[in-house]
């Protein structure tokens, strides 16, 4: 079996960063297959009125059920008080729909699914992204099954926008790298420190938990760095990232909400990160 060398220790001579760097075509499907041996993997999509998109994205997943490529033990899209008929077509494409009608956040539906699913390796994937790929979940959990060190794995991507090549992911390049830059500089280099996709280990998120709404995916990403050290974080190429782009007043509330989980933590840890335990 051949196990993908990290971008970063191929591009300096064999010296790595701390956050490994992955290619998206590190990872065949039969070496993922291989070593996921009898680990459970759970995809949950967190929800909120994605009717346009999400049935696309379970059919994405499909290919990976029991029957297929067998990766996949469970599909969760979690429905947070959709107005619309996302849970009805999330469940005709064949996923487990789990409702929380009084609406819970992203980080409230996260964590919802978590404590509904079955698998040992988690993998979230956005439910508004209009060109999911099957090839997603194989590289998010790539690394997580060849390295134990591994913890967390973000995707990372280019993001067009208003039909630009570049220029998506605003909250992303004006408020959390730039945080992350002056408080955290040792996650600087990570390129998508707000990816919603991402895979985990159950057993880290039962240790942290998942902080509320917009805060979810920084705050997890700092704990872990800080409980585990940034090489226990890699990140790895998912491609080009199309999904539908948020008015500013939006992203207000989300900048706002990532600044204060990423200040919060600053406070409570004086910025430091340190080596990997």
């Amino acid at each position: 079996m051949t196990v993908a060398l990290p971008l970063d220790a191929r591009d300096d001579g064999g010296l790595r960063s701390q956050i490994q760097s992955f290619a998206g075509d590190d990872f065949e499907l039969s070496t993922v297959l291989d070593t996921k041996a009898d680990q459970l993997v759970s995809v949950i999509v967190p929800a909120r009125d994605e009717s346009e998109t999400i049935g696309a994205v379970i059919e994405a997943l499909n290919p990976h059920r029991i029957g297929g490529t067998g990766l996949v033990d469970e599909i969760l899209v979690v429905d947070d008080n959709s107005s619309d008929d996302t849970a009805e077509i999330a469940g005709r494409a064949g996923a487990t729909v789990l409702s929380l009608r009084a609406g819970g956040g992203k980080g409230g539906a996260m964590a919802a699914g978590v404590e509904a699913a079955v698998g040992d390796l988690v993998v979230f994937l956005d439910g508004d992204v209009e060109n999911t790929s099957a090839d997603y979940v194989p590289r998010l959990l790539g690394p997580l099954l060849v390295d134990s060190s591994i913890q967390l794995v973000k995707g990372f991507y280019e993001r067009p926008f208003e039909g630009r090549p570049r220029g998506g992911g605003r909250v992303t390049e004006l408020t959390a790298r730039p945080a992350l830059a002056l408080l955290f500089p040792e996650l600087a280099e990570l390129r998508q420190p707000l990816a919603g996709e991402t895979a985990v280990r159950r057993e880290v998120i039962r240790e942290l938990g998942l902080d509320a709404g917009y805060r979810v995916e920084i705050a997890l990403l700092i704990d872990i760095a800080l409980r585990y050290g940034p090489g226990s974080i890699a990140e790895v190429d998912l491609g080009v990232r199309v999904h539908r782009n948020r008015p500013l007043d939006e992203l207000g509330l989300m900048a706002r909400e990532v600044l204060a989980a990423v200040l919060e933590r600053s406070g409570s840890a004086t910025g430091q990160i340190g080596t990997d335990h």
